[in-house]
């Protein structure tokens, strides 16, 4: 399953995010990654999604495969598109 993400935070994806993004993401047992300008990498890595450096404004993709998949998207939009 896949979803285009609008991040929406006033500072772009910055650490305090980021670490809400993967804390949500851990909780389910399903693989997770997001692509940016032909970048991908895994959500539940900090560092990964800190390196993107994604400014307010962009849009990301975030896949997720496994039986909670719908789930997991759905928690890491919440969380991105406020």
């Amino acid at each position: 399953m896949t979803k285009q993400i609008l991040v929406k935070s006033t500072v772009g994806l910055h650490a305090s995010l980021a670490a809400k993004v993967v804390q949500a993401a851990s909780k389910y047992s399903v693989d997770i990654n997001l692509h940016y300008h032909n970048k991908v990498i895994d959500v539940k890595s900090i560092l990964g999604l800190m390196s993107l450096a994604i400014p307010k404004g962009e849009n990301v993709i975030v896949e997720a495969t496994g039986d909670q998949a719908e789930a997991a998207i759905a928690d890491i939009a919440s969380i991105l598109e406020k």
